[in-house]
């Protein structure tokens, strides 16, 4: 079999900035938002609250149009602030504004944990692309290996599972902790901590879900992609 060299067969692998630059957005420009529409402009905490989180409804929003595909996670995210949003405005309630970003984070989880149950690991394709890095020959493995074609199809597909999983149950975890620091932590002091509390989970999950299933089906796939790469010997006919 031929091998692919060079750089034939591979994408432009996106940098870390642009892996990051939707968290960036929705974390730290609110943050920045609700700091200057209370000090700068004077606003109340609620008013300040509801500005900074036009920011990720409308990202979410232009990313829709500008790619102009309806994905479902995407829309269901936006669906949930408008919600949150709309809810928060009838009660005049700035906890319930922060509250309602626990609601995204557990909606997103459910809906991680019901797409393994139904067989579809919603994380998965957000990981294959830094997996199989273009690699057509580590696409096509990928592909036996999900299909149930490869000898390491099973472990393979439990790890897909095991990533999924560790990432909704992480978010759902988060929800819990952003609900109960809405209602018991000061506004001002949840509006900077609900952010860390982002980034401090998504750093734990990507190292956990690292460990526990991409770093194996890595492996997985690498051993699959070298039995497809390696020529067989042909059959002597000569002793009969």
């Amino acid at each position: 079999m031929t091998k692919t060299t060079g750089n034939q067969g591979h994408s432009r692998q996106p940098s870390a900035l642009e892996n990051f630059k939707p968290l960036l957005v929705d974390v730290a420009v609110p943050l920045g938002a609700y700091y200057l529409l209370k000090g700068a402009f004077g606003m109340s905490t609620f008013a300040a609250l509801a500005g900074s989180s036009v920011v990720p409804a409308a990202r979410t929003v232009w990313s829709l149009v500008r790619e102009r595909t309806a994905n479902a996670l995407a829309l269901l995210i936006l669906t949930v602030n408008v919600v949150g949003l709309a809810l928060s405005f009838v009660s005049g309630d700035p906890r319930l504004m922060l509250a309602k970003d626990g609601a995204v984070s557990s909606t997103v989880g459910i809906g991680i944990l019901v797409s393994v149950f139904l067989g579809r690991p919603m994380m998965t394709e957000g990981m294959k692309p830094f997996l199989v890095k273009g690699d057509t020959a580590k696409e096509a493995a990928w592909q036996r290996l999900v299909s149930g074609a490869a000898a390491g199809s099973a472990d393979f597909r439990r790890k897909e599972r095991a990533f999924s999983v560790v990432w909704g149950v992480a978010l759902l975890a988060e929800c819990v902790a952003r609900v109960v620091g809405a209602y018991t932590v000061p506004v001002d002091t949840m509006v900077w901590l609900g952010g860390v509390l982002m980034a401090v989970v998504m750093a734990l999950t990507f190292v956990v879900s690292g460990a526990v299933a991409a770093a194996p089906m890595e492996r997985i796939l690498a051993d699959e992609t070298e039995k497809a790469d390696t020529p067989v010997a042909p059959v002597s006919l000569a002793a009969a």
